[in-house]
């Protein structure tokens, strides 16, 4: 299930072998998005995918999709926003989000052995004297020990659970110990598969249904590709000598919990705004399907922080990321973008990719049916493109906590009067210690020598309901300054930083 940096853009010559359509689109939004219109047709035409759809998930509701080529070459029968798509290692975030309720039901710890739930595991031989045993979070975050397996563990999917069982009975090689490295591993999420069958009771693709697709109302999308009308799929494709070749359809089993989804693009949008609602962290009802606090852990980083260039050719010079991988999801700091989370889906016959931004409420997402067909650069690419054209609109602000206004307050007053005095009773006891009162009055002195008086009234930007930065715009220039709160009752200054800025 190729989903973590590799992205497979076949830049094939040739004639297609169908005719396909002109681009539609089925924009619920400003006819702006054109411009990602234009990136994901450019990107269906160089890699040669039959079919693709797109869509944008802000504001808690999807408002554009984009809609290109056909489902299947023989029909010509264009993708709409229902036709399904095997969406392959975005699955693992289904799982990975099932065994997260699981923990909350008390049914599953993420750090016991794995061989707790699973028997056939108790016998293995690991790699070293001093290995220490897989533990349940150890799969999630792909540091079980296993080696990379794309694309040999796609072609597992339909792997019959007795033939799994004894696969785990008989030991799997090591490539190093668990817990010591990243290595991405759809044998431990199809583990993960078999763990929520065993503690639920019933069978992974049954309970992941129960718990996430059915309250969430995707009631289109299933893991047995076969179940569905013919005429809503979207059959896969490999394109080989220069034409499209159908891809066998490969059906349920052991491995479908690590990429056997199927899903429409109006089903996933509905996954993708209850992921997005997570965000950000807030009092008021929390009515599920999981819990808000449950969703956001799919994005705490394993310990094994990697570099990446961003996957996409557009954007800044600096497009390096640092990335760790979440629980199905991969956590990544973006020059442009900010905190993105995303994973891609690698399969015979479809390729997808998703990329979430949690702090605008902003989702995009691809599915396209061509083998590997990697949609990521140009989910990515249209996400620079959006951004720029200021359609991702910006990062939620955090709001201002009453102690750090009241906080804020006092600091202005004490600029205004050039000494402590005026806020002596909001200091923690740390904050004369480096920096007595005279040395606090010389400082304040020293800065209103440079900019004269401040207009102390522009707001104040959290970081957190204890600490933030301003600015304030005074007679000869600015200032720019900082306040931070001490983790006590109440709250009062531990730190506040104050300079004139440069020109």
């Amino acid at each position: 299930m190729v989903c973590f940096g590799r992205f497979f853009v076949f830049l094939l010559s040739g004639c297609a072998t169908a005719a396909i359509p002109p681009h539609a689109s089925g924009a619920t939004g400003p006819a702006d998005y054109a411009v990602a219109d234009l990136v994901f047709d450019e990107y269906r035409l160089d890699a040669h995918v039959p079919g693709l759809i797109y869509g944008i998930v802000q504001e808690g509701r999807l408002v554009h999709i984009g809609t290109q080529g056909v489902q299947d070459t023989a029909s010509s029968r264009p993708v709409t926003a229902d036709t399904l798509f095997r969406i392959a290692s975005m699955t693992k975030a289904f799982t990975a989000l099932t065994i997260l309720k699981l923990r909350d039901d008390g049914k599953v710890r993420l750090d016991a052995l794995a061989s707790d739930y699973l028997p056939e595991l108790r016998d293995w031989k690991y790699p070293t004297e001093d290995s220490p045993q897989i533990r349940v979070r150890d799969l999630l975050n792909h540091a079980a020990g296993f080696v990379t397996d794309d694309p040999w563990g796609d072609r597992q999917t339909p792997l019959p659970e007795a033939e799994f069982t004894r696969m785990l009975k008989d030991g799997v090689p090591f490539t190093t110990a668990p817990g010591t490295r990243f290595e991405y591993s759809n044998l431990g999420f199809a583990l993960l598969g078999r763990i929520i069958t065993n503690v639920s009771g019933q069978p992974f693709e049954a309970t992941i249904t129960r718990t996430l697709l059915q309250p969430l109302g995707m009631n289109a999308s299933g893991f047995v590709a076969d179940a569905a009308p013919p005429e809503k799929r979207a059959l896969g494709y490999r394109w080989e000598d220069n034409a499209w070749k159908l891809e066998p359809t490969l059906g349920p089993g052991a491995f479908g919990a690590m990429g056997g989804l199927q899903t429409s693009a109006n089903d996933y949008a509905k996954w993708v705004t209850f992921l997005l609602a997570a965000w950000p962290a807030r009092d008021g009802a929390d009515n599920g399907p999981v819990r808000r606090a449950t969703v956001r852990e799919l994005t705490e980083g394993s310990n094994f922080p990697r570099f990446r260039n961003r996957p996409a050719r557009s954007g800044t010079a600096a497009s390096r990321q640092a990335i760790a991988y979440g629980m199905g999801m991969i956590v990544a700091i973006d020059d442009d973008l900010g905190l993105t989370v995303s994973h891609s889906g690698g399969y015979p016959g479809y390729g997808s990719h998703v990329l979430l931004l949690p702090d605008r409420g902003v989702g995009i997402f691809a599915f396209a049916n061509r083998t590997y067909a990697g949609p990521a650069i140009a989910v990515w690419d249209a996400a620079v493109a959006l951004n720029q054209a200021g359609l991702l609109g910006t990062e939620r602000p955090v709001p201002v906590s009453a102690d750090l206004e009241s906080a804020y307050r006092s600091v202005g007053a004490m600029y205004r009067a050039g000494s402590l005095t005026a806020g002596k009773d909001r200091l923690a006891m740390n904050f004369l210690l480096d920096h007595d009162a005279d040395a606090w009055s010389k400082k304040l002195a020293e800065v209103k020598a440079a900019v004269g008086e401040c207009e102390t009234a522009a707001p104040i930007q959290a970081g957190g309901a204890h600490s933030g930065d301003f600015t304030w715009r005074c007679a000869h220039g600015r200032v720019k300054g900082s306040l931070t709160l001490s983790p006590t009752h109440p709250a009062l200054i531990q730190d506040w930083q104050l300079a004139p800025v440069k020109p």
